[in-house]
């Protein structure tokens, strides 16, 4: 039996500033893409870039990109703060060949883990259900949703302009690290 209470973490998005990729895009394929004009998850679907030109310099650029990208303002204290509490696992649909770079950017950043798993793919049910999450913190809507709805597990979303369709229950929106960090000491208030 577990002892501390157990937080799936996304990184993309959640631990990493959800602007990371724009300068990227806006280099390679010399746009003006703006954060808030991210209305939609696929890229592809917001910038005139064919899905599969816009995929191959994806793939070629994530260990630069995940090299590169900021963390959340916010993340590195709450996270710092909640090493010691609670047991973090971060579960990433990056490539599994992505994780000595994404260790690199976990030590640059000095952030405590107990776990980092990166599952190659957006369907992280299986894995939360595998560790036992108690929590997840998450910025992509459908995943929030599944976890929350097949897991019967609270899922924080931080808010973003790509995931503003209205939420099942279950699911709580945050803006920023300092409000979950305040929803989840309320939580634990509740939970021991």
């Amino acid at each position: 039996m577990k002892g501390k209470k157990r937080f799936g973490i996304d990184i993309d998005g959640t631990v990493t500033s959800p602007e990371s990729l724009v300068p990227f895009i806006n280099e390679a394929f010399h746009i003006h893409l703006k954060y808030e004009d991210l209305t939609k998850y696929e890229i592809t679907d917001v910038v005139d870039i064919p899905p599969e030109t816009f995929n191959r310099w994806f793939i070629q650029s994530e260990p630069a990109i995940y090299e590169k990208s900021p963390i959340a303002e916010g993340a590195k204290e709450v996270l710092t703060k909640w090493a010691d509490r609670f047991e973090l696992y971060f579960i990433s649909a990056r490539a599994s060949h992505l994780l000595k770079v994404t260790k690199n950017w976990f030590s640059r950043q000095q952030l405590k883990y107990h776990h980092i798993e990166l599952i190659g793919t957006h369907h992280k049910v299986e894995t939360a259900k595998k560790y036992d999450i108690d929590v997840f913190l998450e910025d992509k809507h459908d995943n929030a949703a599944a976890i929350a709805e097949e897991l019967g597990i609270p899922v924080l979303l931080f808010d973003t302009p790509y995931n503003r369709d209205p939420v099942p229950k279950n699911v709580y929106r945050v803006k920023n690290w300092k409000e979950a960090d305040e929803w989840i000491r309320r939580w634990a208030g509740t939970t021991g």
